[in-house]
């Protein structure tokens, strides 16, 4: 096992930068007391990290992706998190989908910040709930209060917003609309303007009866590509 997880180690220790290293745990929060507090970074691009992934996704197992994923180092962790997406991707098979969705729901603790989150829990998990008719999967981890479970929820509904489906979206962003932290007031709002992109009238309807409730961040990314007609009104409670 240890062969093949020091190469992507190394291949990843060959990229990193210095001063990526140095700027990562301020932009990601690891201060005392912020949310990704103790992370540690190598200083690794993500487009880097996307080569590294796709040289090495099919000579990796499961067994030994557990112990990249679980790393203390963030791009480790990433890393891991598109190899199993290419692995997911690229299968054909239910049972290695299923296998592929397991092992990302056993490795949630590890999937702890925005952007872990985001690069991998709708092309893995939001699609298999989407494709196998199990939004239990996705409604779990909203009703968690774990915030980036219900991150992982909401965020996981991308692939429904992308086939014209918006209920569960509507329905995770109703639940969790007065979070306390302003990472899932970004993350209700981007899905909403997501939603908006593909169906205005969808997100009309359902800003006309939330807006006013709604945190200021969540509303401003929400209307972000209306006309900027509508979306003053909307900031000035005008509708």
């Amino acid at each position: 096992m240890g062969n093949i997880i020091n190469e992507i180690k190394e291949a990843l220790a060959v990229l990193s930068i210095p001063e990526k290293a140095e700027f990562f745990p301020k932009f990601f929060k690891t201060g005392k007391g912020e949310y990704g507090e103790g992370d540690l970074f190598l200083g690794v691009k993500v487009p880097d990290q996307r080569i590294v992934a796709k040289e090495y996704y099919s000579k990796i197992d499961l067994k030994e992706l557990g112990e990249l994923i679980s790393s203390k180092y963030h791009e480790h962790r990433l890393t891991a998190l598109f190899i199993l997406i290419h692995k997911f991707e690229k299968t054909k098979t239910a049972k290695e989908k299923e296998e592929f969705v397991t092992f990302y729901l056993n490795n949630l603790p590890y999937v702890n910040n925005w952007d872990l989150v985001d690069s991998s829990c709708y092309k893995i998990l939001g699609r298999y709930a989407f494709e196998n008719r199990q939004d239990e999967l996705l409604r779990n981890l909203s009703n968690s209060e774990e915030m980036w479970y219900k991150r992982i929820a909401v965020v996981g509904t991308m692939y429904y917003v992308k086939k014209g489906n918006f209920e569960l979206t509507k329905e995770f962003v109703t639940y969790n609309l007065k979070h306390v932290h302003d990472l899932m007031h970004k993350a209700n709002g981007w899905l909403l303007r997501e939603m908006g992109q593909k169906n205005e009238n969808e997100l009309i309807n359902y800003l006309n009866k939330y807006y006013k409730d709604m945190p200021r961040t969540c509303l401003r990314y929400a209307i972000e590509k209306l006309d900027e007609e509508i979306r003053q009104d909307y900031l000035k409670g005008r509708i």
